[in-house]
């Protein structure tokens, strides 16, 4: 039966995960490891990173590896308005580390819910999106934003694109200075500067923020991104996740793919996100198309820095045997041993760097016990 020994923490990960994703009615999807050069050109601002690695095809054509999952989706998935497609990824994606500029082959994994997407879908995949970082570590947090609640705000502010991506900057890093300073130079009025500062200061609890995000909304656009936020957050207390979400704009910083929901996911023991997603309605009509979508992605190698999940052996019993000893003695020790669920590993030596609950060791007198971990 299969256990998971010698597996990574990441690649555990990764069966828990679509395990979920599959209760949930998403469909395994499979892609090709490169996609032309063309498509990520288009699309650099949507990438993690804009560094991408090519190559020329035999016939002439230039090929990306591709650096993400979801664009090789919404290319490669039919544009059914009326319909919802539910699919999951394990992939792997390939980028150039900004610290050494060597290639890495990094396992993501993750879920895109495209089509006529409504109120129940924008909900299902934040829950999942929280269980996801469930699934991981029980100590982890969602941190959920709107980007039409901040669209808004800085349209009633009357910025200008150069204003308007100096004060996202200033969100982003939660700079209740630059915010006041902008707004000073570019002699935006109290009340529109009341909202700026209020979203870049609010953070915290649904029940805490909400509030104060509904008092700020002065505006009709405003309050129809606020009425659709408001029923998503409600739907999430009512769902018993009120206590594992926060409310935070500095992450609705990128207004040309993201429209909506957008959210990052953190797991204690890791100093970074780990889970990033949102609604990019905006991309689907970059590339043409009139779906909607909302999905997310988990970023496996920053699991490397968290312990290890599950047993914190390899093998319940490790049977050490002698040259001497025959295969059917191998064979008959290692079923008694390995009667129930306990898995059992037959060496003729000891392996460097395996943790094992038991030591055992057949020779011609029989199977002994020769060291207990427990």
């Amino acid at each position: 039966m299969f256990n998971g020994l010698n597996l990574k923490n990441e690649e555990r990960i990764v069966f828990k995960l679509r395990s979920l994703y599959q209760k949930y009615g998403y469909a395994q999807y499979k892609m090709s490891k490169f996609e032309e050069y063309e498509l990520y050109v288009r699309n650099k601002d949507f990438l993690v990173s804009d560094s991408i690695i090519t190559f020329t095809d035999t016939n002439g054509k230039l090929l990306a590896l591709k650096p993400d999952v979801t664009l090789s989706i919404v290319k490669n998935t039919a544009d059914e308005p009326g319909c919802v497609q539910k699919v999951c990824y394990d992939e792997n994606v390939y980028r150039i580390s900004k610290n050494t500029r060597d290639f890495r082959e990094i396992m993501q994994t993750g879920l895109e819910c495209i089509g006529d997407i409504d109120a129940y879908n924008k909900y299902e995949v934040i829950t999942l999106a929280a269980n996801s970082l469930k699934a991981v570590s029980e100590s982890y947090v969602l941190d959920l934003s709107h980007i039409g609640i901040v669209s808004a705000a800085l349209e009633s502010a009357g910025c200008d694109n150069s204003l308007k991506k100096d004060m996202l900057t200033c969100l982003g890093e939660k700079n209740l200075s630059g915010i006041e300073k902008l707004c000073a130079q570019g002699g935006i009025d109290g009340e529109s500067m009341e909202r700026l500062v209020t979203l870049v200061s609010v953070y915290g609890s649904i029940e805490k923020v909400l509030p104060r995000l509904k008092s700020i909304c002065g505006t009709a656009a405003l309050r129809e991104a606020y009425d659709e936020f408001e029923e998503i957050c409600n739907m999430l207390c009512s769902g018993g996740y009120s206590d594992r979400i926060n409310i935070d704009f500095s992450i609705a910083n990128d207004m040309k793919y993201y429209n909506g929901f957008v959210f990052r996911g953190f797991v204690e023991g890791v100093p970074e996100g780990v889970l990033s997603g949102g609604q990019y309605d905006n991309l689907m009509k970059k590339m043409h198309r009139r779906s909607g979508a909302i999905g997310f992605a988990v970023y496996l190698d920053r699991f490397e820095r968290l312990g290890a999940t599950g047993s914190r052996y390899d093998v319940d019993t490790l049977l050490i045997y002698d040259r001497e000893c025959s295969a059917d003695d191998v064979a008959a020790a290692v079923e008694k041993l390995g009667e129930g669920s306990s898995s059992v590993m037959a060496q003729k030596e000891i392996p460097q760097n395996i943790k094992y609950r038991l030591l055992a060791r057949l020779d011609g007198e029989g199977v002994k016990i020769v060291e207990n971990n427990d």
